[in-house]
Protein backbone atom coordinates (compact mmCIF):
# COMPACT_ATOMS: atom_id res chain seq x y z
CA UNK A 1 0.00 0.00 0.00
CA UNK A 2 0.75 3.44 -0.88
CA UNK A 3 1.71 5.93 1.07
CA UNK A 4 -0.16 9.95 0.49
CA UNK A 5 2.74 12.24 -0.92
CA UNK A 6 1.15 14.90 0.44
CA UNK A 7 1.78 13.81 3.94
CA UNK A 8 5.59 14.09 3.31
CA UNK A 9 5.00 17.63 1.96
CA UNK A 10 2.70 18.53 5.51
CA UNK A 11 5.29 17.31 7.67
CA UNK A 12 8.21 19.04 5.73
CA UNK A 13 6.23 22.22 5.74
CA UNK A 14 5.84 21.96 9.55
CA UNK A 15 9.58 21.19 10.06
CA UNK A 16 10.26 24.55 7.84
CA UNK A 17 7.37 26.39 9.59
CA UNK A 18 9.41 25.31 13.31
CA UNK A 19 12.89 26.58 11.77
CA UNK A 20 11.61 29.93 10.98
CA UNK A 21 10.37 30.19 14.38
CA UNK A 22 13.40 29.40 16.46
CA UNK A 23 15.37 31.84 13.94
CA UNK A 24 12.64 34.43 14.32
CA UNK A 25 12.71 34.58 18.35
CA UNK A 26 16.94 34.27 17.71
CA UNK A 27 16.82 37.37 16.21
CA UNK A 28 14.22 39.05 18.86
CA UNK A 29 16.33 37.74 21.43
CA UNK A 30 19.50 39.22 19.84
CA UNK A 31 17.76 42.81 19.19
CA UNK A 32 16.31 42.88 22.69
CA UNK A 33 20.19 42.47 24.21
CA UNK A 34 21.26 45.40 21.49
CA UNK A 35 18.70 47.47 22.35
CA UNK A 36 18.53 47.03 26.45
CA UNK A 37 22.90 47.77 25.90
CA UNK A 38 22.54 50.84 23.84
CA UNK A 39 19.65 51.81 26.59
CA UNK A 40 22.47 51.18 29.48
CA UNK A 41 25.40 53.39 27.14
CA UNK A 42 22.48 56.24 26.11
CA UNK A 43 21.70 56.79 29.45
CA UNK A 44 23.62 59.68 31.48
CA UNK A 45 24.76 59.17 34.92
CA UNK A 46 22.36 61.32 37.09
CA UNK A 47 19.59 63.78 36.49
CA UNK A 48 21.18 67.41 36.64
CA UNK A 49 18.19 68.71 38.45
CA UNK A 50 18.48 66.68 41.30
CA UNK A 51 22.52 66.01 41.50
CA UNK A 52 22.73 68.75 43.95
CA UNK A 53 20.42 67.36 46.44
CA UNK A 54 22.87 65.60 49.12
CA UNK A 55 20.15 63.15 51.12
CA UNK A 56 20.11 62.74 54.82
CA UNK A 57 19.36 65.46 57.55
CA UNK A 58 19.20 68.71 55.88
CA UNK A 59 20.38 71.91 57.96
CA UNK A 60 17.28 73.93 59.86
CA UNK A 61 15.97 76.61 57.68
CA UNK A 62 15.06 78.77 61.18
CA UNK A 63 16.48 82.14 61.14
CA UNK A 64 15.91 82.25 64.94
CA UNK A 65 18.22 79.60 65.49
CA UNK A 66 20.91 81.77 64.34
CA UNK A 67 22.89 84.11 67.05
Amino acid sequence: MGRNPATFEKRRKEQERVENQKEKAKRRAERKESNRKESDQSRPAGDPDIDWIVPGPQPSSDSDDEP
